[in-house]
Formats: C-alpha cells, sequence, structure tokens
C-alpha cells in the first residue's frame, strides 16, 4: 500500500460522510456546551426537559408542515424499537412490506415473526432494485422506507392505488427525514430516528402520526397480543400531550436535534435541506458519469437516493486501498454496507454535509485512486 498524501488543498473542511451516525456540526457540541449547565442532568418530568420534548415536536411540525389533526410522538429505543412497537399497536391482522435492502428486510421479518399477526405479503427487490406497494385485499398497513440506507434506493411516499380504505401506510424515514422531499399526508405514519439528517445520536425513534393512526393506536391498545409497556404507543402518545417520554429519554440527543431544527429552519426549513442534499448528489453522480473507475449501484437514477450515495468500483480498484489511504488523510466512513459485500463506497451526503466537501470528496478519490498500483485499468465493473 503507498504511502499517498492528499494534498491540504483538496481535502474538504470536514472529512466525515458517514450514512449515520452522521455528521455533527459544531453549533450542535456548543448546544451540548449550554446544555451542561441548563436541562441536562434535570427530571424529564420537570420544565427544563419538558421545555425541550416540546421544542423538538413543534420544530418536527414545523418543518413538515403537518395537518391538523396530526402528532409527533417519540419514544426510547431506536427505529428498531419503533418497528415493534408497530407490530404491536398499529398492524391489525396483516401488512404488506416492500423489501429491497436490509433495513426494510427488518421490519419484514419483525412482522413475520409475530404470532399474533397473519404471514405479512412480502413484496421484494435485490439490493440496488425499487418495489413498491400495490393493494391487496385484506392488507391493513403498507410499509416500506423512504430511503433504503444500505442500497443508496430511495421510494416515493404515495397513497396505495387499490388499498382498503381504513388500510395504513407506515414509511420509515430514517434516513430521509430532513433530507428528502415529502407530504406526510400521503401516508399515515412518518418515523425516523436522529441520527442522520438531523445530526444528533441514535437510541430515540420520533414519528409523525395522522388521526387515522392515532385511532389505530386507541383500537388496538389492550389487545390480546403481545403489547410490552416499553413499546406502548398508547402510553407514548400520552406522555408526548404532556411534552414528555415514557421513559427517561438521553438529553444529549435531545439537544442536539433540537439545535438541528433550529439550524435547518433558520436556512430556510425542509426546502432548504432537501435542496443541499440535492446539490451534494447532482456533484457527486455527476463525478460518477465522468469517472471510468465508477458505476452507480442504483441503475435507476429516479431511484438513487439524494442522502445516501452508493458507488461500485472498478475490479482493479481495492475499495479497502481507497478507505485506508482516506481514512490516513482524514476522511472518513465511507465504507460500503458490511452485508453487500461488495466492492463499494457508500457516501453519506445528509443537510450539515456541504455540496462543496462532496464535490472535494470525488477530486480526493481520483487523487487517491491514480496514485494506487494498477487501479483503474479495467474499465468499469459491479463486483
Amino acid at each position: 500500500m503507498p504511502d499517498v498524501t492528499i494534498p491540504a488543498s483538496l481535502l474538504p473542511r470536514d472529512g466525515r460522510f458517514g450514512s449515520g451516525p452522521s455528521r455533527v456540526r459544531p453549533g450542535q457540541v456548543d448546544a451540548l456546551v449550554a446544555a451542561g449547565r441548563g436541562p441536562m442532568g434535570t427530571s424529564h418530568r420537570q420544565d427544563g426537559v419538558r421545555s425541550l420534548v416540546g421544542r423538538v415536536r413543534e420544530g418536527l411540525a414545523s418543518l413538515f408542515s403537518l395537518p391538523d389533526g396530526w402528532e409527533v410522538v417519540l419514544g426510547n429505543g431506536g427505529t428498531t424499537a419503533f418497528w415493534d412497537a408497530a407490530v404491536a399497536h398499529l398492524v391489525r391482522d396483516r401488512a404488506q412490506a416492500c423489501v429491497f435492502g436490509e433495513f426494510s428486510g427488518s421490519l419484514a421479518r419483525a412482522l413475520s415473526a409475530a404470532p399474533f399477526l397473519a404471514e405479512p405479503s412480502v413484496r421484494s427487490a435485490p439490493p440496488g432494485g425499487l418495489v413498491r406497494a400495490a393493494g391487496e385485499t385484506g392488507i391493513d398497513v403498507y410499509a416500506w422506507p423512504h430511503n433504503e440506507t444500505s442500497t443508496g434506493v430511495m421510494s416515493p411516499v404515495h397513497a396505495v392505488p387499490g388499498a382498503d380504505p381504513d388500510a395504513l401506510v407506515l414509511v420509515d424515514g430514517t434516513s430521509a427525514a430532513g433530507g428528502l422531499d415529502v407530504d406526510v399526508s400521503a401516508c399515515d405514519v412518518y418515523y425516523f430516528a436522529p441520527q442522520k439528517s438531523f445530526g444528533s445520536d441514535g437510541g430515540l425513534w420520533l414519528a409523525l402520526m395522522s388521526p387515522r393512526a392515532l385511532e389505530r393506536v386507541a383500537e388496538l391498545d389492550g389487545a390480546d397480543r403481545w403489547q410490552p409497556r416499553f413499546l406502548s404507543l398508547p402510553l407514548a402518545v400520552q406522555a408526548c400531550r404532556k411534552d414528555q417520554t415514557l421513559n427517561t429519554p438521553a438529553v444529549a440527543t435531545l439537544v442536539m436535534l433540537a439545535d438541528q431544527l433550529d439550524w435547518m429552519h433558520a436556512a430556510g426549513g425542509l426546502p432548504w435541506a432537501v435542496g443541499r442534499s440535492r446539490e451534494s448528489a447532482r456533484r457527486l453522480y455527476d463525478w460518477v458519469a465522468a469517472t471510468p473507475w465508477a458505476t452507480p449501484f442504483v441503475a435507476d437514477a429516479q431511484a438513487r437516493s439524494h442522502v445516501v450515495a452508493t458507488v461500485d468500483l472498478d475490479a482493479s480498484v481495492d475499495h479497502r486501498d481507497v478507505l485506508d489511504v482516506l481514512r490516513r488523510n482524514g476522511i472518513v466512513d465511507v465504507d460500503p454496507y458490511r452485508a453487500l459485500g461488495r466492492n463499494q463506497l457508500r457516501v453519506g451526503m445528509f443537510p450539515a454535509v456541504d455540496p462543496d466537501d462532496v464535490e472535494a470528496l470525488t477530486a480526493c478519490l481520483d487523487f487517491v485512486v491514480a496514485r494506487l498500483p494498477g487501479a483503474g485499468t479495467t474499465g468499469p465493473g459491479r463486483t
């Protein structure tokens, strides 16, 4: 492995491009320091933390322009916990899940494992592909991710043609929320964790819930099924209406999330944040198109994510060599998703990432690959 030093003039100002946890802005760290003299270390049942929860709920309601009757609900445990909470409190009998990557597959597995539910209908596509929901009789929940973090595929949020009238649409927005455009009125629950576009830590789930979804939660409360208290959506709704959480939250996570929401609103709200990620994606994909040893993993250009880009490398360019040189030069977390096992780079382009830094990353990649023995000599490849 050659000892390659990237010139300082080529380096991004910030070399963090993780797909989650993602880049944290210095302003968020400053907010944490200030919170050390305020709500941190105080009771989550008292005004200090409750006002912070209220600030987060109001910030999200405004960012996503929530329709009348919608509520922002949050709880501990991250998206994985919300999957189980949805299984227990939102699916009446049978769900349809669209699977086109690791995280969409996780929800499908949770639905299948529930002994009190009928076997789910699963529509699947291979990694890098996209499959969309289709109406089926007897389905009371349709579920898919807005953005599949593992593969860099984005799927639109939409009503499902042919669905039963009382069926709910649940969309996992974990790596999409805050970075991709969305009209939440096209679904019933848009849920996510804050460690992607919102630059916070994990361990918290947030859900934007429609009146129909809230009615379903009330309908299934106390049903003859597995409903552990920690995953109780009815209790979470009750607590959030008091600007509380059912269990003690990580206050630092809330502080960073609240500061990120303030930053987004001050810059222009969701349209600004979405535009910033879209510009980063444009620069990245334009570079891929002009680079003979790089190929978009997602063949359908309309499905290529604006927040998580996946790029296959020519067989002569070992991604491990590239990652090693980048890391030694302060550029980190562009590793491919481990389970895919591909010779690939994965680049987080959330709103906190400056598009100029994405462009600098591409210049660094050109510089590094040009100095790897034999790299880029066999033409584009996908393995």
